[in-house]
C-alpha cells in the first residue's frame, strides 16, 4: 500500500488574488522568429503541441504562433514558403508578467480575445503560457 500525503489548502487563498505565476502552464517548445512558417508547422507537429512561442535573436519573447493562425497563413493565397514567423506576429504587447492577477489577465484576455497568452519575466524571456479556460 502507498501512503499519500496531503497538503491541505491555506484557508486565505483567494482565487481572485491568485497570480499568473500560480496557474501558468510550462513555456514549451520556443523558436526563432526568422523561422518560415512551414518549418514551424513542422516543429509544432514534432512537438505534439498547438502554439509555439516566439524569440528574437536575444532570446526574448516577441510573441505566439498557434497552428491554426500558421495553417490559415500557409493556406492563403499570398503565401511564399519565404514567409517567416516575424511577419506574421500580431499585437506584439500581448504578454503578461508573473505577479499579474488572475482577475487582471482574464480581463485582458476576454476583452482582446486571446486563448492564449505568453508570460515573461523583466528581461523578456518567456516563463511559460497562460491559456484561458474555456
Amino acid at each position: 500500500m502507498t501512503l499519500v500525503q496531503m497538503q491541505p489548502r491555506p484557508v486565505d487563498v483567494n482565487p481572485v488574488h491568485r497570480t499568473v505565476a500560480e496557474v501558468m502552464d510550462a513555456a514549451g517548445p520556443q523558436v526563432c522568429d526568422d523561422m518560415t512558417v512551414e518549418v514551424a508547422l513542422a516543429v509544432m507537429a514534432a512537438a505534439r503541441t498547438g502554439q509555439l512561442l516566439v524569440c528574437d535573436e536575444d532570446g526574448q519573447c516577441t510573441g505566439l504562433v498557434t497552428q491554426t493562425e500558421l495553417t490559415a497563413v500557409r493556406d492563403s493565397s499570398a503565401y511564399t514558403d519565404r514567409v517567416r514567423l516575424r511577419e506574421i506576429l500580431g499585437d506584439p504587447g500581448s504578454f503578461t508578467s508573473p505577479v499579474t492577477t488572475m482577475a487582471e489577465a482574464e480581463h485582458a484576455m476576454r476583452t482582446r480575445r486571446l486563448g492564449v497568452l505568453p508570460v515573461v519575466d523583466e528581461q523578456g524571456s518567456a516563463l511559460g503560457i497562460l491559456a484561458l479556460s474555456q
